[in-house]
């Protein structure tokens, strides 16, 4: 399986010194089917031209939003703000899906990194070439351990062939601003490359306007010879967030409204709510310090700031070589490195304790380090009408996890990284190893109308954690070593060409993920008897995908329909089966991960392309979606009643719509998504309806100006109609009939962006 980047609308044909790459080498996502055509499975696309209604610099990962069975979800208008970015695939959430980059994994995009970093921080998103989406089963080459409900694939694009350069500048509200340079050196006996940057900062759309900032660098090389390609690539990545209040549906009631936030810079007022902590109540009587105000009637409602650092490096170096006739050789190492922080200003966690200087606040750090190293390499070879492929994977993750209090005297600003902690609740070092292989065959039968698939993977995923660092831990996790192992996944795919426009299709996977590092909590960041009490009984989640579908391609439009129905077992759920009473007393009554079931999921996905003229273009989704879990399970010594009940943040309906029109230098694109109702209790108590919202891009093409090859000038609405709704749901809870749990972010108001575009 080649990892080859996708070619992009600015690349010239390649130079005549230049020796073409072979056909397979390269994954060209602008001349191939959106929807997926002569897959055996539910894949679909995105180009670069799809981006035009976002505006520019907007995560990867929100122009997903579009396609069948997707819902990203985010509080800011780029969709990169970490901690409220999420997105659900098919009643799966993101941290079972499966991500890659040019090939090299990307870890499970948990906001708690330990295995890989988000989109937004591996590429620049100027850089982008495009991304192919696997709705339910993704390839077996996928370099992934937790492609349970799908694998998405990015794809950075090439360097231009010709020398040239790019500058790009955003104005926005909330004072938005980013800059974006590029070089592209061109074409030199086969040798091309560039380089590039960006710089961004905005404000918190709501008090106290905090300032996020982002500082982005990318370098990509690509040597095309006679017999291969050779392509190296790096990123560093240094974001600082600053992020947002959780809101619950109680605090709205009481008036807090959309906008409700933080208490910065409101050192008082933060003060006075942090008094009125449990640790400052004695025999049942307040602090006289305490005081809420405006709404608040909770330590919870608020707190002072909350800041999210992360620091990544990203190397690879990967080679495609073509030996023979029909056969391609495929190699990649990577190199990964991350430091990040979160920050949070807890109320209630004492600063100077017992001293003339004590202050009812403290600022807690979660630190996160990851240091990976991997390979990935395949083989692919045609002979006798079979494309035999086959490949490993190998990747040692070294990653630690600590928790830590630091002191404060007074406001101070948290814009870095802290060190020396006061306090250490616990420090814990992963090492993670993993080890995977697959094989697969495809051929032809019928006079080449029947396609067929068939394959098999086996992957191999240890896990070993230990307490670490020199500071005594007050709450030291547990020491152990989990597995998620098995010896043989099947997966089989048939596709049946009716002629040249019809298809249908037919596919069967099933697949295992690895256990989730400390970062992402995890079985392994429990105490040492929840651990113990763990050991042994603890399987790895897995799925069983059955999808099949029809596909119909002609010039003027597209269109395809996809049927599924998904088993997920042995789903991980971290809880206390026994009443309060018998808690901590055996090992049975340990707050720990249990095996709480499995879930159903089934539905359908449509799409619909219409292409009636060369300057315009309406593209349509639907999906439909039921997915509920199977079992009941017992917290706190009572059952919870949760079969047959809807899986959290799982719409049930979604519909999206997309225009397209180009005319002369102008263009201009609309999207509307209707995302249906979502729950965010196990028991279906509490959630939020179905809301619809809409973005708009314009831009007007100036043409060659000056020194300039191009100039273009772009405008960009996201939320159009100002709808405020709730947007990521994450903080789940059995039941809340008074609606108290803070499980949601606020979706960002309406704003504008300006973009100036210069080629040269």
């Amino acid at each position: 399986m080649s990892y080859t980047a996708a070619a992009t609308e600015v690349d010239a044909p390649v130079a005549a010194d230049a020796a073409p790459a072979k056909t397979d080498a390269a994954k060209n996502l602008e001349t191939v089917s959106v929807i997926g055509q002569g897959e055996t499975r539910q894949v679909q696309r995105i180009t670069v031209k799809d981006v035009a209604v976002l505006p520019p610099g907007a995560s990867i990962q929100k122009v997903l939003n579009r396609m069948p069975g997707v819902n990203v979800q985010s509080n800011d208008a780029f969709g990169a703000n970490e901690e409220s970015q999420t997105i659900s695939l098919r009643g799966f959430n993101g941290q079972r899906l499966g991500y890659t980059l040019d090939g090299l994994p990307l870890g499970d995009n948990a906001y708690g990194n330990y295995n890989g970093l988000n989109i937004s921080r591996a590429l620049i998103a100027e850089n982008f070439g495009g991304a192919e989406l696997a709705q339910g089963i993704g390839g077996l080459g996928t370099a992934s351990t937790s492609n349970l409900g799908g694998a998405i694939q990015y794809y950075s694009d090439d360097p231009a062939t010709t020398f040239g350069g790019r500058f790009g500048q955003t104005f926005g509200t909330d004072q938005n601003r980013r800059t974006y340079l590029r070089l592209d050196s061109g074409d030199y006996h086969g040798f091309s490359m560039y380089l590039s940057a960006i710089r961004a900062t905005a404000d918190m759309w709501a008090q106290p306007n905090s300032p996020t900032s982002t500082k982005q660098f990318n370098a990509k090389g690509v040597y095309q010879f006679d017999g291969g390609r050779i392509t190296a690539f790096a990123d560093t990545s240094r974001t600082s967030q600053a992020d947002y209040a959780y809101l619950s549906k109680s605090g709205m009631s009481r008036g807090l409204g959309w906008d409700w936030n933080l208490y910065a810079p409101d050192w008082k007022r933060a003060l006075s709510a942090a008094y009125c902590a449990p640790v400052y109540t004695i025999k049942g009587k307040q602090d006289a310090r305490c005081g809420f105000s405006g709404g608040v009637d909770n330590i919870d409602d608020a707190y002072y700031q909350s800041r999210a650092l992360r620091s990544d490096d990203l190397y690879y170096l990967a080679g495609d070589f073509f030996p023979s006739d029909g056969v391609t050789v495929h190699a990649q190492v990577y190199h990964h490195e991350n430091a990040g922080q979160g920050h949070w200003w807890s109320p209630g966690q004492k600063s100077y304790p017992g001293t003339p200087q004590e202050l009812p606040i403290s600022i807690r750090s979660t630190n996160y380090k990851i240091n990976r190293n991997g390979a990935i390499a395949s083989l692919a070879w045609e002979i006798g009408g079979h494309h035999l492929e086959g490949g490993v994977w190998y990747e040692q993750n070294h990653h630690n996890v600590e928790r830590n209090f630091y002191w404060i005297s007074s406001p101070i600003n948290d814009d870095t990284y802290l060190s020396d902690p006061n306090r250490r609740l616990f420090s814990q070092a992963y090492v993670i190893t993993t080890r995977q292989a697959y094989l697969q065959d495809s051929f032809k039968l019928f006079d080449d109308k029947l396609s067929v698939d068939i394959g098999v993977k086996s992957p191999h995923t240890t896990m070993t954690a230990r307490n670490a660092g020199n500071i005594m831990a007050e709450a030291p996790v547990a020491n152990g070593t989990l597995k998620a192992s098995k010896t043989l996944l099947p997966q089989i795919g048939l596709g049946y060409k009716i002629d040249d426009k019809q298809e249908l299709f037919l596919s069967y996977a099933k697949n295992i993920a690895a256990f989730q590092g400390g970062g992402a909590s995890g079985p392994l960041l429990v105490t040492q008897a929840a651990y113990d009490a763990t050991k042994g009984n603890l399987k790895p989640e897995q799925s069983r995908t059955i999808e099949g579908g029809y596909r119909y391609v002609q010039r003027d439009f597209e269109a395809s329909v996809a049927l599924y129905d998904v088993k997920f077992d042995n789903r991980l759920l971290s809880l206390n089966p026994c009443p309060s009473i018998q808690q901590g007393t055996t090992p049975a009554c340990t707050t720990r991960f249990y095996n709480v079931g499995s879930v159903s999921s089934h539905g359908a996905e449509f799409s619909f392309i219409w292409k009636p003229l060369e300057h315009f273009e309406w593209y349509n989704s639907a999906s439909f979606n039921r997915s509920t879990y199977d079992n009941n399970f017992t917290q706190n010594g009572v059952v919870i009643p949760t079969q047959g009940r809807v899986t959290v943040d799982t719409p049930r309906r979604m519909f999206a719509s997309e225009i397209n029109w180009t005319y002369g230098p102008w263009n201009v694109s609309l999207r509307g998504k209707y995302t249906g109702g979502r729950y965010y209790t196990y028991t279906n108590d509490q959630g939020f309806g179905g809301y619809t919202a809409f973005d708009f891009g314009a831009g007007y093409d100036f043409g060659a100006v000056s020194f300039a090859k191009d100039v273009r000038l772009s405008l960009n609405i996201t939320n159009l109609t100002d709808k405020r709704y709730a947007s990521n749901l994450t903080a789940f809870a059995n039941i809340d009939p008074n609606g108290r749990q803070l499980a949601f972010h606020a979706s960002a108001p309406r704003q504008s962006f300006l973009t100036l575009d210069v080629k040269f």
